[in-house]
């Protein structure tokens, strides 16, 4: 760990969003300018649907901690909706999320991808500014690196 330089205009911490399809063993990516809140979760769900149904992916399992910004009315009635709106048309990509017990990543097939590509990127002798290290995970993880998810404001 590094410490952070107060007076560094980069972010202190890097937030993403990573969906693994496990059947093409491949990882997509979406990092987030600023924090993840529920805005940003659903912007990143609706932009996994129709990418996913692009590829004919009918219903994948997400499987989620209870992070604040996973849990949130506003995601739950945003994933309620999305999946009959999918329903009624009769084509598109529904989203089934399968909630963790709390305090146990051991579960989450993504973990060990995380750990792995964290441990592949970092350089011990140095703080990678947010521009290296996205570059460095989205070419780890052989993933387009596509503009950041921003926080609509309210």
């Amino acid at each position: 760990m590094h410490a952070a330089d107060r007076t560094d205009p980069d972010p202190k911490a890097l937030a993403c969003y990573g969906l693994w399809l496990p059947g093409p063993e491949r990882m997509l990516l979406r990092f987030v300018a600023g924090r993840p809140v529920s805005g940003v979760t659903c912007s990143f769900l609706a932009w996994a649907a129709d990418r996913l149904a692009a590829e004919g992916v009918r219903v994948p399992a997400l499987v989620w901690d209870n992070a604040p910004w996973h849990v949130s009315r506003e995601v739950r009635a945003r994933l309620v909706a999305h999946n009959r709106r999918v329903k009624a048309a009769g084509s598109g990509c529904r989203l089934l999320v399968c909630r963790l017990p709390s305090k146990s990543p051991w579960l989450n097939p993504i973990e060990p991808r995380w750990a792995h590509g964290k441990r592949a990127v970092v350089e011990p002798e140095r703080k990678l500014t947010g521009d290296e290290l996205t570059r460095r995970l989205c070419d780890h993880y052989r993933c387009p690196r596509l503009p950041s998810l921003a926080q609509q404001a309210a």
